[in-house]
């Protein structure tokens, strides 16, 4: 089972619910907070974890400046109740988990987009 650092800007209702459904997830809020978009970088890096976030700085992070990732999952969920939220990770995690490891996920209300880096 991949491994999963959930950034600060990501509810932690969802991370609890990741990890009741029994994924392997670390919260930089719990272990490292207010590190900066870089250290949250390195860190997933470090734990060879794939990075959940909803701070799209991150794409310019690992596209722009070519900053190494084990993958990036980047939700854009505003407005989606906590538990569509919850049920749309989960789906996705599910149904797609051989394809987040070295890509750049984007999760929206309508639309799941992958792309390898």
């Amino acid at each position: 089972m991949k491994k999963f650092l959930a950034d600060e800007s990501v509810d932690f209702r969802l991370v609890k619910s990741l990890r009741l459904s029994e994924y392997d997830v670390e919260a930089v809020i719990e272990t490292h907070a207010g590190i900066t978009d870089e250290e949250v970088l390195e860190l997933a890096n470090k734990l060879n974890a794939i990075l959940i976030t909803e701070d799209k700085d991150f794409g310019e992070l690992t596209y722009r400046l070519k900053k190494p990732s084990k993958g990036i999952i980047l939700l854009r969920l505003s407005g989606v109740s906590i538990n569509d939220k919850i049920n749309k990770v989960k789906e996705v995690l599910e149904n797609r988990k051989d394809k987040l490891y070295q890509s750049f996920t984007l999760i929206g209300i309508n639309k799941v987009r992958i792309k390898e880096m």
